[in-house]
């Protein structure tokens, strides 16, 4: 990812949990940035790169991802106490994502293109994100674009990590219900299993290898189980390649 240095941070995106804030940058681009130091922790940061770049090769839209240092002075004029906590807490890297101005939330009323549903749909079940249901789709529509956004929720196994060793045959077998997804009937979940194979080509091992590598190693968290940065990277790509070599697990609409 290409990195950026914050020069002032804008206002606090009080819709999400972990309180995303509005961020400018020294490319004078304009970011919604996920903070390290919020509740979530930085397993969030990981799972945003590494689930947006695989939508981005399978042609899902995510927004731009970058690489935004914080520097000790960007707290500096904020009034707000709990933003100034946070702000502190999250000096050094950070993940930015590109801000879309006069996007509006998915409601229903404008539905995409089968074809877009269908690889969301399978987006998700593969990733194990279950944040895209009508409570909260995480979808944007933007110049005519459906745009994915918040996939913090998705690869929840390496949420296990700091207590047990990591189980690629575990997350292999985890069964996705994709009732409740906002495109579930977009998409058809017979037609969702029938892109798989399709869809399954274009993430190669260099390809999920390479998504991995995207992340910082500094957001990675390592363990007794995982000593190292390179432990913890190959733990993601082992997970994701026994996922995606089992697909009767988990695919929507597959045959069981």
């Amino acid at each position: 990812m290409e990195k950026v240095r914050a020069t002032r941070y804008v206002l606090p995106l009080r819709e999400g949990g972990s309180m995303p804030g509005l961020v400018e940058a020294d490319d004078d681009g304009m970011y919604v940035v996920k903070f390290r130091g919020a509740g979530q922790g930085l397993k969030v940061l990981v799972a945003e790169v590494v689930v947006g770049l695989l939508g981005r090769t399978i042609g899902v839209d995510v927004p731009d991802l970058v690489e935004i240092e914080l520097p000790p002075a960007i707290a500096r004029y904020e009034a707000d106490e709990e933003v100034q906590d946070l702000l502190d807490a999250s000096l050094g890297s950070n993940l930015g994502l590109d801000f879309l101005p006069g996007a509006f939330g998915y409601d229903g009323s404008r539905v995409p293109d089968a074809a877009t549903a269908q690889a969301i749909v399978w987006l998700d079940a593969f990733t194990a994100n279950v944040d895209r249901t009508w409570h909260n789709p995480n979808l944007l529509w933007w110049h005519d674009r459906l745009v994915a956004i918040d996939h913090g929720a998705a690869l929840y196994f390496h949420h296990s990590w700091p207590s047990r060793a990591p189980s690629p045959e575990r997350f292999a077998a985890q069964r996705f219900d994709a009732s409740t997804h906002v495109l579930a009937d977009v998409a058809g979940t017979t037609a969702v299993a029938a892109r798989h194979e399709e869809l399954a080509a274009l993430l190669t091992p260099e390809v999920i290898r390479g998504v991995v590598e995207a992340a910082p190693e500094e957001w990675l968290e390592t363990t007794a189980d995982l000593p190292d940065a390179d432990a913890v990277r190959e733990a993601y790509v082992a997970c994701l390649g026994a996922r995606l070599a089992a697909p009767a697990a988990w695919l929507p609409g597959a045959d069981r």
